[in-house]
């Protein structure tokens, strides 16, 4: 058994510990040091830079200065970097490689300002906020002291509010509560591609690694008289069941715990993997970055398996990995004809988020052409 990661420092001459909490299973800082109200931004980014980990016993409302304080100066440093960068010099590739790297490292330094929290999830700081709620919708109940980087814990207050308000969805005419944890439908152009597209068959189809369940909810708006969507993720499947009641779709949809597809053969399987293949940092980012591409091949190679005949295969896909060299065309294609698929139609749609037209984002030009397509394949005679 995984033994429960500790935080370990010093106060007042005392050693203390308290469990370690992190989403993206970072392990916890080997240098602490506390630190409070009279700590400058100056010192603290030194600090944060070379490692230190800063326990927080001030002002709740002054560690998030600070650490917006941090932020700025990473945000100077990573500037003057692309201010030297020559023209000419740059390809996607690289952009992209040094856009992960700054973010990895922007994490890990504004990661060092960290929050204690105490049994019942009280933060024991002035002007605290009541985190009770996020918490115990993400974790549970809370039985004992830890300690949580600030970042992730605004993180966590922040997917709360998604997870209460909800997120419209156009092509369902409602909203879309995602749970801690579970990637947030936000860009809305893939949903309308799967709300046009001509259904081949109205009795059933599986929605593969379903997240909200969103897609699943979409087909059953449209007709689709029984849907079974799969994930492996058991934060997803909570979420999917709880957005599908909500919609009033729980009895024409079904969620089932499995890796990619459930048993049988249905004219119509829908698949929204991640679009990018590289390898995720922290759980969220599985929605956005599949390793080797693992769970588009797994789909498409199961996709004649579970196919009845006459279906259709819909694979959802952004073409952001081919603008930023991480996977050619020629590729994707080679990847249908060797599952045997053959391509019967695409819609294709541009992307309508602010990142498209913002030309200070390091990835702009690769931003700027994307497509995204909706892949109807078939098997190959």
């Amino acid at each position: 058994m995984t033994s429960t990661p500790m935080l370990e420092w010093e106060e007042a001459g005392v050693p203390r510990r308290a469990r370690w909490q992190s989403a993206a299973g970072l392990p916890p800082p080997r240098r602490v040091m506390i630190v409070d109200d009279s700590l400058d931004a100056d010192t603290a980014w030194r600090l944060a830079c070379e490692g230190t980990a800063l326990l927080w016993r001030g002002d709740y409302h002054n560690a998030r200065q600070l650490r917006q304080a941090i932020a700025r100066r990473i945000e100077r440093g990573g500037k003057r970097k692309r201010d030297r960068t020559r023209p000419g010099e740059d390809t996607s590739r690289a952009a992209f490689d040094r856009y992960r790297l700054a973010q990895s490292q922007r994490a890990r330094i504004l990661g060092m300002l960290l929050i204690p929290v105490e049994a019942g999830y009280r933060v024991p700081l002035r002007r605290a906020p009541d985190v009770a709620p996020a918490c115990e919708a993400a974790f549970g109940e809370g039985e004992d002291d830890f300690v949580m980087s600030l970042s992730e814990l605004l993180g966590l207050l922040g997917a709360h509010q998604w997870q209460l308000k909800g997120v419209p969805v156009q092509a369902l005419g409602a909203s879309i509560h995602p749970h801690y944890g579970v990637f947030s439908p936000v860009r809305g152009e893939y949903l309308d591609l799967v709300a046009e597209a001509p259904l081949p068959s109205e009795a059933l189809a599986f929605d593969i690694g379903t997240g909200t369940g969103v897609l699943a909810a979409i087909l059953a708006r449209r007709g689709v008289r029984r849907v079974v969507a799969t994930d492996m993720d058991p934060r997803a499947l909570v979420c999917a069941r709880d957005n599908l009641q909500r919609l009033g779709l729980a009895e024409r949809v079904e969620v089932v715990a499995a890796d990619l597809f459930p048993p049988g053969r249905a004219p119509l399987l829908v698949c929204n993997p991640p679009w990018l293949p590289a390898r995720p940092t922290s759980p969220l980012e599985q929605a956005v970055y599949d390793p080797d591409s693992r769970m588009l091949k797994g789909f498409l190679d199961g996709v004649r398996e579970h196919l009845s005949p006459g279906g259709e295969a819909w694979l959802i896909l952004s073409d952001l990995a081919e603008h930023l060299g991480l996977r050619s065309r020629e590729t994707l294609l080679a990847m249908f004809d060797a599952a045997g698929l053959t391509v019967a139609g695409r819609l294709d749609t541009r992307p309508v988020h602010g990142r498209a037209s913002d030309r200070d984002d390091p990835l702009h030009a690769a931003r700027a052409a994307e497509m995204t397509s909706l892949w109807r394949l078939v098997p190959r005679d």
